[in-house]
């Protein structure tokens, strides 16, 4: 099969994305976090740790 190496090599590559995407997304959280004006946000507002999700209404629920 011709397509056989073309279609490993992009499977790869979205695997790769998505590792590289969540390395940055935790690197970023973490780092707003830990940050001056992240501490300065959450000790003003608070932790809104409860947030609903477009998933928790769902139709199997009702």
């Amino acid at each position: 099969m011709v397509f056989g190496p073309s279609v490993i090599s992009i499977i790869l590559w979205i695997f790769g994305l998505f590792i590289l995407y969540l390395i940055i997304s935790t690197a970023v959280k973490d780092g707003i976090n830990k940050s001056l004006v992240g501490k300065f946000i959450e000790k003003q507002y608070g932790v809104k740790e409860d947030k609903k999700s477009f998933l928790d209404k769902d139709l199997d629920n009702e």
